[in-house]
């Protein structure tokens, strides 16, 4: 089995990696075909994928049994001010995937959001539901999801929320820099969402790729938090000696009107090959303490 992955420099395309390389996650042993594939990581110096061309060359120079695509601009102020880039990147590249691997016949697994729902509600969004985007960033994802699922027959769409990993930046990283330099910080309580670490996401991805589970996916941590919530545990579990203050969204204005509740519901992964998702503090924990040593 070949497995391509683009985006791979990032933190999700380097947790999977990882992950291959030494065949178990800290979820656990990883499908033995898995573990035993070639693995070609790619990154935007190396394939734009919002050009059909090039995408189309390339893929049929690898000829990858499975795409994993975490190529994504994640920017989400800058897609505001740079719409056109965030179209390509987010919609046209995924497009331009789905296309060649439908021609290879090629299984596409591609990595969205949960900013292609509105943000408004209380009870956890399950798969089915509406989508309705309120910023480009999520519209733009949307778009990349209809485009996957018109142009190619076997897609896993997984949407994810509130990544950390440990390569790159992330929120976690942000409050571990920001408490060692502050007294107090002020962060939002009044949006509510679904931490997920990259190990646990990764783990699942790759618990899809021998079936035919073909279809959309949610995939967070277990159980939700604001962002202050989040906050908090890890200016505990650091053992850094910052106050954490709730405050509104409204005392942070922003190009991008973010989700107000956004919490996801994995019931595809319940239903299918299962949720392992660890609970969001278990994950944290267990990520700092790796920190740590």
């Amino acid at each position: 089995m070949k497995i391509l992955i683009t985006g791979s420099k990032g933190q999700l395309g380097t947790q999977i990696i990882n992950i291959i390389k030494s065949g178990k996650s800290e979820l656990g042993a990883i499908p033995q075909g898995v573990a035993s594939a070639d693995i070609v990581g790619i990154d935007v110096d190396e394939l734009d994928i919002t050009s059909l061309s090039a995408t189309r060359k390339y893929l049929n120079e690898v000829k990858p049994d499975v795409v994993i695509n975490c190529a994504a601009y994640t920017n989400v102020d800058g897609c505001e001010t740079n719409e056109d880039i965030a179209f390509k990147v987010n919609a046209i590249g995924p497009r331009n995937l789905a296309i060649v691997c439908e021609e290879l016949d090629t299984k596409l697994i591609h990595i969205s959001t949960d900013y292609v729902f509105s943000g408004v509600g209380t009870k956890a969004l399950k798969e089915y539901e509406l989508t309705g985007p309120v910023s480009v960033y999520g519209k733009t994802k949307l778009a990349g999801e209809e485009f996957v699922k018109q142009f190619a027959s076997k897609y896993f769409i997984v949407r994810t929320a509130w990544l950390y990993g440990y390569n790159g930046k992330n929120f976690v990283y942000t409050m571990m820099r920001l408490g060692k330099d502050k007294e107090y910080i002020n962060v939002v309580n009044d949006q509510r969402g679904n931490p997920t670490n990259a190990e646990d996401l990764a783990h699942h991805l790759l618990k899809l790729v021998e079936t035919e589970e073909y279809g959309i996916y949610h995939c967070t941590g277990t159980g939700e938090c604001t962002w202050y919530d989040f906050a908090k545990k890890i200016m505990e579990l650091s053992e850094i000696d910052c106050e954490v203050r709730p405050c509104t969204s409204s005392e942070f204005p922003s190009p991008t009107k973010r989700p107000e509740f956004s919490s996801l519901d994995n019931m595809m992964l319940r239903c299918t090959v299962g949720d392992e998702m660890r609970t969001w503090e278990e994950a944290l924990k267990i990520f700092i303490s790796n920190l740590k040593q």
